[in-house]
C-alpha cells in the first residue's frame, strides 16, 4: 500500500539562520497509521508540520499527502488534511458552530448560509452528532469567549474533522488541559482512526501519549536520530535492568563482583540483565534478597537517552 505522508530529503532553512531548521529528513506513514514526531523544543518538529500543511515552502526536498505535492497542489494538500495547531485558531467573535460552518464553507463542503437551520440536513446532522460525541451539545451555539480552554480544544478537534480528512495532525493537541479532558481527547481521537482508517500525525511533550503509536520519529536540531516501532526506540538505547537489595548488602556486593554481574549503587543495587532473564539471574544469586524490583524502559527513558545522545 503506497504512503499517504511521503518525506524526502525535507529541508527548511530560515532567512539569516546558521544552520536548518529541517536537515534533510525522510519518512513515510502509511494510510491508518499513528506516527508520533518527537523532539525538543526548537527540533524542528513545528516547521515539519507547517510544511505537510502548506502553510511554510521548503528550501529543498519533496513533501506529500495522498499523492499530492505539498508545494505544486498545495489546495488539494488541504483538502486532505485537518490539522489542530497548538496555539488555538478559532474566532472568539463567533459561536461554536459558526467557526465550523464558515470551516465548512471554506473547504468547500457546502454553499454558504447565514444562519445554521438554512444549511444541509447533512451538515446538520454531522454537527449535532459530533457535538454530542465530544460532550458541546449545550454549548455549540454559545460565543467561543465564554468556553474553557478544554471546551476550545475539543471544537477544533471538532472543526478539523468536520470534511472527514483521510489525515490529522495534531500538534501538542492537549497542552494546557486538564487530565480528565486529555483522555477523553483521546479516546475520541482513537475512536475517529478506529472508525474511519484516518492517519494520524502527532507531535506531543506528553510521551505518554505517544506509546501507542504504531511508528515513533525523533529528531532534534532537525535531524532524525531514532525511528521504528516504540519498541525499537526502546530497545535501541534502554536495557531492562532489576534493583535489588540483601540485609547483608556487603555479602551481596561480593557475591556480585565474584560472579562478574556489573552493578551500580546509588541507593539499591542496580544491575543490568545484559541479556539474561529476570529467572537466569535469581537462580545465580545465592544472598537473601529482601528488594527485587523489575524496571522495563519506558519511552521518555529512551527519549531522554537518545536527544542526550544526539
Amino acid at each position: 500500500m503506497a504512503p499517504i505522508i511521503e518525506v524526502e530529503n525535507l529541508t527548511k532553512r530560515y532567512k539569516g539562520a546558521e544552520r536548518n531548521a529541517v536537515d534533510s529528513i525522510s519518512f513515510a506513514v502509511a494510510p491508518g497509521e499513528f506516527f508520533a514526531l518527537l523532539g525538543p523544543n526548537g527540533a524542528g518538529k513545528t516547521t515539519t508540520i507547517s510544511i505537510l500543511t502548506t502553510t511554510l515552502s521548503p528550501t529543498s526536498g519533496t513533501g506529500r499527502i495522498a499523492g499530492y505535492d505539498v508545494v505544486r497542489n498545495p489546495s488539494a494538500v488541504r483538502q486532505n488534511v485537518g490539522i489542530i495547531f497548538q496555539q488555538p485558531s478559532l474566532d472568539l467573535n463567533l459561536t461554536g458552530e459558526e467557526n465550523i460552518r464558515f470551516h465548512a464553507i471554506m473547504y468547500g463542503l457546502y454553499p454558504f448560509r447565514p444562519v445554521f437551520w438554512l444549511m444541509p440536513q447533512a451538515y446538520r446532522q454531522q454537527v449535532h452528532e459530533l457535538a454530542a460525541i465530544l460532550g458541546l451539545e449545550a454549548e455549540i451555539f454559545h460565543p467561543i469567549k465564554t468556553f474553557s480552554g478544554g471546551m476550545r480544544r475539543k471544537l477544533e478537534i471538532m472543526r478539523s474533522l468536520i470534511h472527514r480528512p483521510p489525515v490529522l495532525f495534531l500538534d501538542e493537541p492537549t497542552v494546557g488541559l486538564d487530565p480528565a479532558t486529555r483522555r477523553n481527547l483521546w479516546q475520541y481521537i482513537r475512536q475517529v482512526q478506529s472508525e474511519s482508517e484516518t492517519t494520524v500525525l502527532l507531535t506531543t511533550h506528553y510521551l505518554e501519549e505517544a506509546e501507542a503509536a504504531d511508528t515513533i520519529c525523533i529528531i532534534n536540531t532537525g535531524r532524525i536520530v531514532s525511528y521504528g516501532t516504540p519498541a525499537l526506540v526502546k530497545a535501541d538505547l534502554t536495557e531492562e535492568y532489576l534493583l535489588i537489595d540483601a540485609a547483608d548488602r556487603a555479602r551481596l556486593q561480593a557475591e556480585l563482583t565474584r560472579l562478574n554481574i556489573p552493578f551500580t549503587r546509588p541507593s539499591l543495587f542496580r544491575v543490568e540483565l545484559n541479556g539474561r532473564s529476570v529467572h537466569q539471574f535469581l537462580k545465580a544469586i545465592e544472598t537473601p534478597l529482601t528488594i527485587v524490583r523489575t524496571h522495563a524502559p519506558s519511552l521518555e527513558d529512551a527519549y531522554l537517552a537518545i536527544v542526550e545522545r544526539s
